[in-house]
């Protein structure tokens, strides 16, 4: 199963409201794909859906790390990966995932670790669009479906304008 949203994304208000409405919904262990050429603003989103989970310290881009871990107050931790410079899925082996207390898991290029990494119960695709974004959601599977009914029921931002 799958339900597919859109919004179209202004600015950075915009952004941080889509991303504190994914997080405020999100089941935990919820695994999230975000797609987009670069400067589309996946690691945006991802620091503001970090934000509304309440990490308050530095939110550094994974680009040359490949995995930032960010400890929540309520238990558990959020992945960041950004696999845009590893060669091949065989490199994640290396980066310790596997005994992750993950409660979400948020990805950048995640095709890059396809066949390796869990999978999606979102997945995130950016695009410019005029002076904003077009931002596309489609969440994935039974866990994808209840999350979309309670983000429908959340969300603040709506459907992208009519060209």
């Amino acid at each position: 199963m799958s339900s597919v949203r859109s919004a179209y994304l202004p600015d950075a208000g915009a952004t941080e409201t889509l991303a504190a409405d994914l997080a405020s919904t999100a089941p935990a262990g919820a695994v999230v794909h975000l797609h987009g050429d670069l400067g589309t603003g996946k690691t945006t989103i991802a620091r503001a859906w970090l934000r509304g989970l309440g990490v308050s310290g530095p939110v550094k881009s994974p680009t040359y790390t490949l995995v930032e871990r960010y400890p929540l107050a309520a238990g558990g931790e959020v992945l960041h990966l950004d696999l845009y410079r590893i060669g091949n899925a065989g490199e994640l082996e290396f980066l310790g995932l596997d005994d992750a207390d993950a409660r979400l898991w948020l990805v950048e290029w995640p095709e890059r670790g396809a066949g390796a990494l869990p999978a999606p119960d979102l997945e995130v695709a950016l695009e410019v669009l005029d002076e904003g974004r077009a931002c596309l959601l489609r969440f994935r599977g039974s866990t994808g479906d209840d999350w979309a009914a309670a983000f429908d029921r959340e969300r603040r931002l709506r459907g992208l304008p009519e060209p």
